[in-house]
């Protein structure tokens, strides 16, 4: 027999060698190659959408327009751009449990029950499993189709059907085996193989794609990163698995804005879009304690407002403690510094604790001077006023700079009646520094 030839796969980014290299000379991941048999050669990919394989002019090329499939999620279409496109590949990635079958198997019963067609291929769950789930969802219709398989020249088959349905679910790209290629399903040849057949596939009919992408202990998607490059959308479903809110967030798309953010609600009965999440993660908050600020995040075009907790009291340790839920630890160790040279306070002796209320975990710049406020408040142990709001972005120097989103946090904070407003001021109109808000909240101290 001849012997099986060896090629070096990158596990980062897939880049195969033909020897064993310290630095992969694609992405410049160090001890990132990983010995595995060479690929059967794969088939030729042809046109996207069986066109001609010849260059055309753009100018006197007229391209058809298919119109967008509502998926009957008003939010997901928001999030979506315009709904389920025609020919368009998406990849969901998420935590184990977080609920991205459950969400999908929602999205194919509210097509089937608008009289669309609907196939979930799973290759970890059998039938029985499928139909005891949508039972309990309340999703069963004869336009919701399953199959159970672990091949992908079967999904295949059913994206190249004449009548394809409107969404075909691939639950998940980690579990599908493809014969153009060696190795163990979930490894960095099967997925790219898997991935290439399908795209190709859905590009040449008018369904829509979305595969189910497994995730890492680092939480980014499984496999190698021109996976992501080959689907049109990339969402990611995230959350705490101990509370009960999700967010579906959009990394990539090609269809329509990538700032979009859907809050979903774990209930009995599957995940439900929480129509206004103005003032969900607030929660029973507290107005008459210390060490509490509320402000207005965005999160893509909604501003919601969101609970920062701090707590500062007396160490009795070598190094002072610096702990941050859901916030940047980092983020958090600056802004103390910045309290220390341009107020004076003298942090150094003191434990700091801080978090977000609702297990929410926020990224926006704009939480710089409501985690301040906390701060202050719990540094004096004076609470803010009940119905104060913050948002502002503060630099070294000490100034409290604009952010992203000015009008609409100013318009949200107006209708839900917060009053005072801090924030900063607008361009032209000067610049406020920390020492203005610290005199504003707690007077000469």
């Amino acid at each position: 027999m001849a012997k099986a030839r060896i090629v070096y796969a990158c596990s980062s980014c897939g880049q195969t060698s033909p020897r064993w290299r310290g630095q992969c000379e694609g992405c410049g991941e160090w001890n990132s190659l990983v010995e595995q048999a060479a690929s059967k050669q794969q088939p030729r990919m042809g046109a996207p959408l069986g066109l001609a394989s010849g260059p055309v002019s753009l100018a006197g090329f007229t391209p058809e327009h298919t119109p967008a499939a509502p998926s009957g999620i008003p939010d997901l279409d928001r999030v979506l751009g315009q709904g389920l496109q025609p020919g368009g590949a998406i990849l969901l990635g998420g935590e184990p449990g977080i609920g991205k079958s459950t969400l999908l198997l929602q999205l194919a019963g509210q097509l089937a029950a608008a009289g669309r067609q609907a196939v979930y291929v799973s290759g970890e769950e059998s039938l029985g499993q499928l139909a005891s789930r949508a039972r309990r969802l309340g999703l069963v219709s004869e336009g919701l189709l399953a199959s159970c398989t672990t091949n992908v020249a079967d999904a295949v088959e059913i994206l190249g059907r004449p009548e394809a349905p409107t969404l075909v679910v691939v639950d998940s790209v980690q579990t599908m085996a493809s014969s153009f290629a060696d190795g163990v399903p979930g490894s960095q040849s099967q997925v790219r193989a898997v991935a290439a057949e399908l795209v190709e596939a859905v590009k040449k009919s008018r369904a829509t794609l979305i595969l189910v992408g497994h995730v890492t202990k680092e939480g980014l998607i499984a496999g190698p990163k021109i996976l992501e490059h080959m689907v049109d959308t990339v969402l990611y479903l995230e959350g705490d698995r101990q509370h009960f809110y999700r967010l579906l967030r959009v990394f990539k798309n090609r269809f329509g804005p990538t700032d979009e953010l859907m809050v979903l609600e774990m209930l009995g009965d599957g995940l439900a879009p929480v129509p206004d999440p103005s003032t969900y993660f607030l929660g029973e908050r507290d107005e008459t304690a210390s060490g509490s600020a509320v402000v207005l995040a965005l999160e893509g075009k909604r501003p919601f407002a969101v609970e920062v907790q701090a707590l500062v009291s007396r160490s009795y340790l070598s190094m002072p403690r610096r702990t941050a839920l859901g916030l940047d630890l980092n983020r958090l160790n600056l802004l103390l510094a910045v309290l220390e040279k341009r107020l004076g306070l003298q942090l150094g002796q003191s434990d700091i604790y801080a978090k977000t209320g609702g297990g929410l975990k926020l990224t926006d710049p704009g939480l710089d001077l409501g985690l301040v406020a906390a701060v202050l408040s719990s540094y004096y142990d004076r609470p803010l006023p009940p119905r104060a709001v913050f948002w502002g972005e503060v630099d070294l120097s000490g100034r409290v700079r604009p952010v992203s989103g000015q009008d609409a946090r100013l318009k949200q904070a107006k209708r839900l009646g917060y009053k005072p407003i801090f924030h900063p001021l607008a361009e032209g109109r000067g610049t406020a520094t920390l020492k203005d808000f610290q005199r504003a909240l707690f007077g000469s101290e």
